[in-house]
């Protein structure tokens, strides 16, 4: 594919209280043994994409160590590569990132080093698979100076966190409204755009030059009547991960076997970085019921629609029901949990019971004294 991929995984989502402090939301455990930027870096490496650079900024220790290397997605260096920018103080620049659109200006030199005449930006919190060639060929056929892909949400969806924009009967964007107070449309932007390198570097530099620093507001919105902007609509599964919320119901999908076919069984492949672990040992008197148990883990007690993440480990008569257990979470004997989702690391004493109340997906942080970060 003639473009080179930038994936925006640097900002700080409070939305995600405490899932959020000491990591990424990019970085954030998907399915038992993913992260959430998994599926943006599989996508890009499936749709032939060889050169990608990862823009981080919060909490960025986790997400550095995840891809720390490129050979997971096969992004050779000879081909092209993976790159991780973060934040750096020069002689010109002493600012953390902004914005979007300051995220890409602090990293103008790897656009300008780059041959390939397009580029794909996607967010790194969505949870998706996409053939990005097809966009491509959407955006040449259209003849657009920029494409962004969208989808329609439901009658119940919460449009205040999205920019929804509305099309013309030729899918050009017509308007384009970040976050509204009062949705015009529920077709919402998916955080993926497609266009001229060139391009990108000639509104990144004036929108600098101007002081405005978001791709969206300053680029999107600012330039819809002066520019071919299209949108390109995708049907199939896409989720945003920018809530608790969402972050809860994302994982909860893939209890339903059609979703775990689709990313799982059909092609092409998810990939994230491999752990040596031990397959997931079930002692007696353990049941499972409709869960995903992942790699290292042990089970003693009963878990029913729940996602249990590496290493974790539930002790006797324990009942765990419509929660998510994340990395390494000890769970004592004769424990109740329903409804919540236990950080990684967490010990959990004997006897102990957490549920969330009233339809509320309760957060459990439960530090053990081994771990300091």
């Amino acid at each position: 594919m003639r473009a080179i991929g930038i994936i925006l995984a640097g900002g700080n989502n409070r939305r995600m209280q405490e899932l959020s402090y000491r990591r990424a939301v990019c970085a954030m455990p998907i399915a038992g043994s993913y992260r959430s930027i998994d599926f943006t870096l599989s996508n890009m490496s499936n749709s032939h994409i060889q050169k990608v650079a990862v823009l981080t900024q919060y909490n960025a220790s986790s997400l550095h160590e995840h891809l720390s290397s490129s050979k997971w997605w096969d992004f050779g260096r000879k081909q092209g590569g993976l790159y991780v920018f973060t934040p750096a103080v020069t002689a010109q620049n002493s600012n953390w990132y902004r914005g979007t659109a300051d995220a890409i200006y602090q990293n103008l030199d790897f656009l300008r080093s780059s041959h390939e005449p397009y580029v794909l930006i996607a967010s790194g919190d969505g949870v998706y698979k996409m053939d990005f060639n097809k966009v491509m060929e959407y955006h040449i056929e259209r003849r657009a100076d920029i494409t962004v892909v969208c989808r329609d949400m439901g009658p119940n969806a919460d449009l205040e966190r999205f920019g929804t924009i509305r099309m013309n009967e030729e899918s050009r964007i017509e308007e384009f409204e970040e976050k509204p107070l009062h949705a015009k449309s529920r077709v919402i932007s998916c955080g993926i755009y497609i266009l001229r390198r060139r391009q990108l570097i000639e509104m990144v530099e004036k929108c600098i030059e101007e002081d405005r620093y978001d791709i969206v507001r300053d680029i999107l919105i600012r330039y819809k009547d002066v520019k071919r902007i299209y949108g390109y609509k995708i049907r199939d599964y896409w989720r945003n991960i920018a809530s608790v919320e969402d972050y809860y119901a994302t994982n909860m999908d893939f209890l339903k076997p059609e979703v775990r076919g689709y990313f799982f069984k059909q092609y092409p492949d998810v990939y994230s970085k491999v752990d040596d672990l031990a397959p997931a040992k079930y002692n007696m008197g353990a049941r499972v019921r409709n869960s995903l148990i992942s790699s290292g883990c042990i089970v003693n007690g009963t878990v029913e629609s729940s996602v249990v993440f590496k290493k974790s480990y539930i002790g006797n008569n324990c009942v765990i029901k419509n929660s998510i257990i994340l990395n390494d979470v000890y769970i004592g004997d004769n424990t109740y949990i329903e409804n919540c989702i236990l950080e990684s690391h967490s010990t959990i004493r004997a006897n102990s019971r957490y549920v969330g109340e009233d339809g509320q997906i309760r957060i459990v942080v439960e530090r053990n004294e081994r771990y300091t970060m």
